[in-house]
């Protein structure tokens, strides 16, 4: 590959600017930036290949009877809701456990799903208030920000599928900023998550050079064209250069940001379609189970093309009572899981764990099937949570939370197992994620106690 080209990480064209993904003729750049990188505290791999975290919440606790791992170590079996990510259980570690102290009551009595959400990634009793003195704390994934994000065009990516109210009183007394919001940049300072596919889109792949964004997605939709329209006779150029698997790879990635933007266009063509819960802006599908699909599969992206290194999803509020229809569920998802040991109403909290869950399973599919340029795949190359700050819905408990972890942390993790933690604060994990995406050595972080070990 020639220097010019090997120093191209984007296709441009008319104001169009699209990520490439990691390609091995990256790979000799790739690795000599890891040794400085390394030096200097940054999130790499021995190979060279980023190193990635996500955190994903659910909402409402889950049913723990069948939230279920059966075995332990490496000889475990994934049932009932945990079944959809068996078949890549090597990647995985179910942790038993872990405990959110937190974001139990204490003296503030009411409010625990305000709580849950607000302390997820702080580790912080959040202040219970209607008004704007919010206060919690910085959260885990902007302390990597904070010392990682300026390797990558993003610091880092937050995203909802739930377009909530973000001001005003929604929990008893606590302000909805706390169930809004997963990430904090400082404890006064939610970082506002984006709901909406399109703006996400063109944020992440359609932003051309400064002054001609607005213009580049005009431009496109006044011709009815995609973006790819746009970049294609540089795409054929670097294509010359590149070998046949990453010309496969390329091919795939491009066929990828094609497939989202035409569900986009969809969803958008949908719009003026009555919904009796919320009104949908342009791009959120109507369709819930598509709806998430389509921020897993912007994520999967992002990290494929070193957009960001760090993520947070937020599937649903804590507290949300969504139904759903996608399978034949017309009850609420909080009211339903506040069950009484009624088993009906188990049963359709169960299905409603259990459809979380095979999203999830989707997600680790695409990063699995994405390839680094070290030959690794992305989820190899990566450190996802995938929890609730409820642990039982029906008693609005926070210990023995469940969490799974999902990647190998670039081969710093050891996956593959099911394993009870016996009451450590979940920050505990956090520690040990933060020190190994190589940011600065913490002794403390929200009520932890100390680095978990064994991971």
């Amino acid at each position: 590959m020639n220097a010019a080209t090997n120093r191209r990480r984007f296709l441009r064209g008319m104001g169009a600017c699209l990520a490439l993904p990691s390609l091995e003729a990256f790979l000799p750049r790739a690795a000599a930036a890891a040794t400085g990188a390394a030096a200097r505290g940054f999130a790499t791999t021995a190979t060279g290949a980023p190193l990635r975290m996500a955190f994903l919440y659910f909402p409402n606790g889950a049913v723990p009877g069948a939230w279920t791992a059966s075995g332990a170590g490496a000889d475990f079996k994934l049932e009932n809701t945990l079944a959809p990510l068996d078949a890549l259980k090597h990647r995985l570690q179910v942790i038993s456990g872990l405990d959110l102290k937190n974001a139990e009551p204490g003296n503030d009595g009411a409010g625990d799903h305000a709580r849950a959400n607000g302390s997820f990634l702080t580790g912080v009793r959040v202040r219970k208030t209607a008004g704007s003195d919010i206060y919690a704390g910085v959260s885990v994934d902007q302390i990597a920000a904070q010392q990682i994000g300026r390797r990558t065009r993003f610091e880092s990516l937050e995203l909802s599928c739930d377009p909530h109210r973000k001001s005003g009183g929604c929990d008893s007394g606590y302000s909805c900023a706390y169930e809004s919001n997963l990430a904090w940049r400082t404890p006064t300072s939610p970082l506002s998550p984006e709901s909406n596919p399109r703006l996400v889109f063109e944020r992440l792949f359609g932003s051309g050079n400064p002054g001609e964004r607005g213009d580049s997605l005009v431009r496109r939709r006044t011709q009815q064209r995609s973006i790819l329209d746009f970049v294609m006779d540089d795409a054929k150029s670097i294509s010359k250069e590149l070998t046949h698997r990453d010309k496969a790879k390329m091919d795939e990635y491009l066929t990828g940001v094609r497939e989202i933007e035409q569900r986009i266009v969809t969803a958008e063509g949908f719009t003026d379609i009555p919904d009796p819960d919320m009104a949908t802006p342009d791009g959120i599908p109507k369709s819930y189970d598509e709806y998430i699909r389509l921020m897993f599969q912007m994520t999967a992206l992002a990290f494929e093309t070193d957009a960001t290194r760090i993520a947070t999803l937020l599937l649903a509020r804590d507290g949300s009572n969504r139904s759903f229809p996608e399978i034949e569920v017309a009850e609420g998802h909080h009211a339903l899981s506040h069950h009484r040991n009624n088993e009906d109403m188990i049963r359709k909290v169960t299905l409603i764990d259990r459809f979380y869950a095979e999203r999830f399973a989707e997600f680790l599919g695409m990063l699995e099937t994405k390839k680094d340029a070290d030959g690794q795949t992305v989820l190899h190359n990566s450190m996802i949570v995938y929890g609730c700050g409820n642990s039982d819905g029906n008693r609005h408990t926070h210990t023995n939370l469940p969490l799974v972890l999902a990647g190998n942390g670039g081969g710093a993790l050891n996956p593959g197992r099911a394993f009870d933690a016996n009451e450590t604060p979940l920050c505990n994990l956090y520690l040990k994620m933060l020190d190994t995406m190589g940011t600065p050595s913490m002794e403390r972080f929200g009520d932890s106690t100390g680095l978990m070990t064994g991971v």
